[in-house]
C-alpha cells in the first residue's frame, strides 16, 4: 500500500533520510533514482525508475489495477513478478539477479510478498506461488498476531493490514492465522487504533506507538486498517452505502470491524476539511507547510467506499481527478494504479478521470498488454462484486502502508513502503 503510503515508510524513510536525505507519496514530488545506463531494467517491469525499494510492490499494484479494469497484462510482466519469488515463498522488495538463489542475506519484505500474493491470485493460474507466499507470511507472523515490514521487528498497522488482505483475497481466513500465542491478526490490528476520546485523532490508526508508547493518528495507516478491519481487499468495486453513521463510537468491546468503522469516520472528518490528506514537509524543504498527499488520499477514497461512505469521498475523488496528473506522471505505475483503484472503488470511470485515461497511462509504463477492453460505463455505487470477503471471529476478514515521514518524494520509491533495515 505506498505514492501509496507508508508509514511503513516511516522506518524506511528514516533509514533512507538519515543516510542520504529523502522518501514517499504526495505533492511536489522529489524524483526517485533513475538507473544508470549500465543497469538496464528488465523488459517486463513497469516504470523506469530504480526498482530497488519498490519493484515488486509497484509491479503488483499495476497488475492488480489492470485486472480490475479487465486489462490482460503481458506474459512477461507477470513472469517478471513470479520470477522475483524466493524458494521459500517470500519476496524481497527487488532482486536484480534472480539467477542467484535467495539466502540468509536476502532481505525479505512482507508488504511486497502480500501485494504479490494479491496480484497473482487476482490474475489466476498461480495457486502454487500464492500458497507459498501465504506460507512464508504465516511463518514470519509476530506473537502479537501482526506483521512487521521486514521480519524480526515489531508489528505495524500497515504491514499487518496488507498481510491480512493477502490471506483474505486468496480465500483464506486471516482470523485463523495465529502464532503460538494464539493471537490473531485482528487482535494486533486493534492495538493501533486511537480511542474516540483522543482529541487529536479519535478513531484513527497509528503506524506504531512512538518511543513513549503514544499512538499518533496516521492517515496512511488508517486507510490501510479500515480495509483490513472491514474484510476488504485492495480492489473494491463501487460499494453501496450501508446506512451506518460516519461517527466514532466506543463499544463495550473493541472489534476490528468497529475500529475500522471508527477509522472511516476519522477519514471522513479529515477529508471534509480540504478534500485531501496531507503529509509533513520533507526535512530541509523550503516550504514548512504540510503538502497534499495524493497517494494516501486515493487510498482513503478506497477505504471510505469500502465502508459504505463513498459520498464522504466525493470531494476527494473530484480533487484527485483535478489535481493528480502531474504527481502520477512523475511517480509512475504505482501512482496510476492507486488512482485507478480509487476511481474503480468510488464508481468513477478510470478511463475518463478528470479527462485522463488512467488505464492507457498505466499501460504505457510497461510492456503492451495482451488485450484491453473497450471503455466500460462507470460502475454505480451499488454495482459491487468484490471477491475475497471474509471475517474474523467478529464477522470480519481482510486488508492493505512514509506517510508521516515522507512527502511525495522518492514517492514511488516506496510506493509507500520500501527500503528497510535487515532483520
Amino acid at each position: 500500500m505506498p505514492v501509496r503510503r507508508s508509514a511503513a515508510a516511516l522506518t524506511a524513510a528514516s533509514a533512507v533520510l538519515c543516510v542520504a536525505a529523502v522518501p514517499a507519496a504526495t505533492a511536489a514530488p522529489t524524483p526517485s533514482p533513475t538507473p544508470s545506463p549500465s543497469a538496464a531494467l528488465p523488459a517486463g517491469l513497469y516504470g523506469t525508475k530504480d526498482p530497488a525499494y519498490d519493484g515488486v510492490w509497484r509491479q503488483s499494484l499495476a497488475l492488480l489495477a489492470q485486472d480490475a479494469v479487465e486489462t490482460v497484462p503481458a506474459e512477461r510482466a507477470v513472469g517478471w513478478l513470479t520470477g522475483q519469488q524466493c524458494q521459500n515463498g517470500g519476496f524481497a522488495s527487488y532482486r536484480a539477479d534472480v539467477s542467484e538463489p535467495c539466502d540468509a542475506k536476502t532481505v525479505l519484505d512482507t508488504n511486497a510478498t502480500a501485494a504479490a500474493v494479491q496480484a497473482l491470485h487476482a490474475l489466476g493460474g498461480h495457486r502454487d506461488a500464492v500458497d507459498k507466499g501465504l506460507g512464508w507470511l504465516e511463518s514470519v507472523q509476530n506473537e502479537d498476531g501482526g506483521w512487521s515490514y521486514n521480519p524480526g521487528t515489531p508489528s505495524d498497522a500497515n504491514s499487518t493490514s496488507v498481510v491480512i488482505g493477502a490471506f483474505a483475497a486468496a480465500g483464506a481466513r486471516p482470523g485463523e492465522v495465529r502464532p503460538d500465542s494464539g493471537k490473531s491478526p485482528f487482535d494486533a490490528l486493534v492495538t493501533f487504533a486511537l480511542p474516540c476520546s483522543d482529541a487529536s485523532g479519535g478513531g484513527a490508526f497509528a503506524y506504531q506507538p512512538d518511543e513513549a508508547g503514544k499512538l499518533l493518528a496516521n492517515g496512511d495507516a488508517t486507510a490501510a486498517a479500515v480495509l483490513a478491519g472491514l474484510g476488504r481487499g485492495m480492489v473494491v468495486s463501487g460499494t453501496e452505502p450501508d446506512g451506518s453513521p460516519a461517527t466514532c463510537q466506543t463499544p463495550a468491546k473493541s472489534t476490528a470491524e468497529q475500529s475500522a468503522r471508527n477509522g472511516a469516520a476519522y477519514l471522513a472528518e479529515t477529508l471534509a476539511k480540504t478534500g485531501h490528506l496531507d503529509s509533513p514537509p520533507m526535512p530541509g524543504a523550503d516550504d514548512p507547510a504540510p503538502q497534499p498527499d495524493f497517494g494516501n488520499t486515493a487510498d482513503a477514497v478506497v477505504a471510505l467506499s469500502a465502508a459504505g461512505h463513498g459520498d464522504k469521498a466525493d470531494r476527494s475523488a473530484r480533487w484527485l481527478a483535478e489535481n493528480s496528473a502531474a504527481w502520477a506522471q512523475q511517480a509512475g505505475p504505482a501512482a496510476y494504479a492507486q488512482l485507478i483503484l480509487a476511481a474503480h472503488a468510488h464508481g468513477d470511470d478510470p478511463r475518463d478521470f478528470g479527462g485522463a485515461d488512467l488505464v492507457r497511462q498505466l499501460n504505457a509504463t510497461g510492456p503492451e498488454p495482451v488485450s484491453t477492453t473497450a471503455a466500460p460505463a462507470p460502475k454505480t455505487k451499488g454495482d459491487a462484486g468484490e471477491e475475497g470477503k471474509g471475517g474474523d471471529s467478529a464477522g470480519i476478514w481482510w486488508m492493505v502502508g512514509a506517510g508521516v515521514a515522507a512527502g511525495a518524494g522518492i514517492g514511488i520509491l516506496l510506493s509507500g513502503r520500501r527500503k528497510h533495515k535487515q532483520p
